[in-house]
């Protein structure tokens, strides 16, 4: 009996020390986020007080999927629409004119006459740093190298950035276009799919301001908007132009919504009040007059101290590196790069920072050579 009841009190004081211990750690957690999130508004009240940066944070803060709730905590309903509507960017009615690219057969001087340097299949990575956001972009020589990958036939899960790339027989890869992400789960697209000429995803009417992001049979971008189209419209749409691989994204700004499409068409800038938007992290795909396609990915979020690129950045990117067309494709969480089997830029959310989103569609790069 002596020993029983010395060994109920031996677990009785273990159980005590655990559950002391337990309660000194939920305390410790409990301490660490009140002064966090004190500090947060703190520094979002001194944010949204100050005229200079109340533009920037209401904009980056309802361009989040996550976080569009933040805004509406520090500004009104009323504040929220102006900061808006005053860094909104104008719609882009130009036709694409596709005489402007002229896909180079040979190596390409650079502007100071020396030979571009590219890989065994035809590629160039580049690192790109600028004021509030680090940046890596992809050139790749021959357009005809790049495709949409995906996980089709559709699914309820998507797969890692990686994965798709392999999937595809790629060396390269970004993130691609527009999809549901509710629980990472990423296996279905929305809009539009496209994929060597097959149209693998069918659902543009109901989207407002729905565009295609692809490449068509002459290995030349195409940036169009289709919103209001039918499913039966679109089969005539790719059948037409002669869309080979391609994509969806929206532009469109509001409560619910704040993406944008197009950046630059026929070499000309989007016009944008403001910086045309918040800073996050982006992916966009371009194309040069002599046809190589420019792959960019950019960081934010607070990853290494980044806030993101704005919608002025990147065309000033764009613009840098010689694009005649250029469109923003899907971006914060999903913004990521696959090159030669390495992750060069990764999810800025915590528990996929050395991965990607699960993903239904990639722009992916094959090899030289490659079918």
């Amino acid at each position: 009996m002596a020993t029983n009841r010395k060994k109920k009190r031996k677990k009785q004081s273990t159980a005590k020390v655990i559950l002391t211990w337990v309660l000194r750690v939920v305390i410790v957690v409990v301490i660490t986020l009140v002064i966090l999130l004190g500090t947060i508004g703190i520094m979002l009240h001194k944010m949204v007080s100050n005229e200079s940066t109340k533009p920037l944070l209401i904009t980056t803060l309802m361009e989040s999927g996550q976080l569009k709730f933040v805004a509406h905590m520090v500004a009104s309903d009323e504040e929220i629409q102006q900061v808006v509507e005053a860094n909104a960017m104008k719609k882009m009615e130009v036709e694409q004119n596709t005489s402007l690219i002229q896909v180079a057969t040979s190596e390409t001087p650079s502007d100071d006459g020396n030979t571009e340097v590219f890989d065994e299949n035809g590629i160039r990575l580049e690192e790109i740093s600028g004021r509030s956001f680090f940046a890596k972009m992809l050139i790749i020589k021959d357009p005809s190298q790049v495709c949409v990958g995906s996980t089709y036939p559709w699914g309820k899960y998507g797969k890692e950035l990686n994965e798709l790339v392999a999937g595809a027989g790629g060396v390269a890869g970004v993130n691609g276009g527009l999809y549901v992400s509710t629980g990472n789960a990423g296996g279905t697209p929305m809009g539009v799919v496209v994929q060597d000429g097959k149209i693998t995803y069918n659902s543009p009417y109901g989207l407002a301001g729905l565009y295609v992001i692809g490449m068509n049979n002459d290995n030349i971008l195409i940036v169009e908007d289709i919103s209001g189209m039918s499913a039966a419209a679109f089969e005539t749409y790719v059948a037409e132009k002669g869309i080979r691989d391609a994509v969806a994204f929206q532009d469109e700004a509001s409560d619910s919504n704040n993406h944008f499409v197009p950046l630059i068409i026929n070499g000309e800038p989007r016009q944008l009040g403001g910086q045309g938007s918040g800073a996050n992290p982006r992916t966009v795909i371009g194309q040069r007059a002599d046809g190589a396609i420019l792959l960019l990915v950019t960081d934010g979020r607070g990853t290494s101290g980044h806030l993101g690129a704005t919608a002025s950045d990147l065309i000033a990117i764009m613009q840098e590196y010689g694009a005649v067309n250029a469109a923003n494709l899907d971006g914060g969480s999903s913004s990521t790069m696959v090159y030669n089997g390495n992750w060069e830029m990764t999810s800025v959310t915590f528990y996929y920072q050395n991965s990607s989103w699960k993903l239904p569609t990639a722009f992916v790069v094959r090899p030289k050579g490659g079918n």
